[in-house]
């Protein structure tokens, strides 16, 4: 089986890349920028696992949209006879909006927020894809909507503002959050090109981590609720002199919940094997001790208070001595 992946030179692609090679049936290609789907192999493709639009920090260094390639990549993929597309979208299609319901499901509408370019983009190259499945009975895709990946070593500028925005907003309600660790977003992908899912799958752990265990893993104290009118000021200033995580247009997914619902990918035999606070410590450069145990920070607070007691001891002995 001829296997093209796109995007593979970031840490998600990279990890797809090396799990698809091996399996010994595989021939894995990748596809680089530039290149013609066409003009990379002389005979059929099997499958396409399009990676590339959800590389927010590739995207965004080059200045290019989400959809910029795909329908050069559709086309390749026709001329190839294309049986199967495989692509890395976004949870964030969902929109976060006050009346989504908890967990979306995957038949949820999409309703990207109109203020999040990057989000709307991803919504065109799914509704390109589709349109290119629909043209031929043959051929199938499988959509993959991630919440937030991260990963010690792939953690996207995109994915760290918004997990600083949801445990570091000033004045405002805390809400939920879901992030994903990038192994097993790999995982979710691979499983697609071997099972030859077809649909939309949201990817997500079990649950969700509440806003307040957010706050408290960043090491921050709680806030005084402002205004909305006055938070919303006061978020524009910091975002403005750099004293803020939080750019304008990704306010509302710290504001309102999009958790999904990711039944219908395990039900496909996809098993998570990180937690959404496990992901989210590996990711963020937090500090030491807001990982620890009640009980350890006890514990460690009690082994400072004997430390100090014994230094004023010695101290006292010292003076002792010396009038002595």
């Amino acid at each position: 089986m001829t296997i093209v992946v796109t995007g593979a030179s970031w840490p998600l692609g990279r990890r797809v890349v090396e799990r698809l090679r091996t399996v010994d049936a595989y021939d894995v290609l990748e596809l680089r920028r530039g290149d013609d789907l066409a003009a990379l192999v002389d005979g059929d493709i099997d499958v396409v696992v399009h990676l590339s639009p959800g590389d927010h920090d590739a995207l965004a260094t080059r200045g290019r949209s989400a959809a910029v390639g795909t329908p050069e990549l559709l086309a390749g993929a026709s001329a190839r006879n294309v049986r199967h597309i495989v692509l890395l979208s976004s949870a964030m299609v969902y929109g976060a909006w006050p009346n989504n319901p908890v967990p979306l499901t995957e038949d949820v509408a999409v309703r990207p927020d109109f203020g999040f370019a990057f989000a709307r983009q991803l919504a065109t190259v799914e509704q390109m894809v589709d349109d290119w499945s629909a043209d031929d009975d043959r051929r199938t895709t499988c959509v993959l909507r991630p919440v937030p990946a991260m990963a010690s070593d792939g953690t996207s500028s995109l994915v760290r503002a918004l997990a600083a925005g949801m445990g570091g907003r000033l004045g405002e309600d805390d809400v939920p959050a879901q992030f994903l660790h990038l192994d097993d977003l790999a995982a979710a992908v691979v499983l697609a090109v071997d099972k030859r899912l077809s649909g939309i799958y949201n990817v997500a752990p079990d649950g969700h981590v509440p806003g307040s265990r957010v706050r408290s893993l960043w090491g921050m104290a709680p806030r005084l609720r402002l205004p909305d009118r006055v938070a919303e000021t006061v978020a524009d200033l910091r975002w403005r002199f750099q004293r803020g995580p939080i750019p304008p247009g990704l306010r509302p997914y710290v504001r309102s919940p999009w958790l999904v619902s990711n039944g219908k990918l395990r039900a496909e035999g996809w098993v998570p094997s990180v937690t959404n606070e496990q992901a989210f410590v590996e990711g963020t450069e937090i500090k030491w001790w807001t990982m620890l145990t009640p009980k350890r920070k006890q514990e460690i607070a009690l082994g400072a208070m004997v430390l100090v007691l014994l230094n004023v001891i010695a101290g006292v002995v010292f003076v002792i001595r010396r009038r002595r």
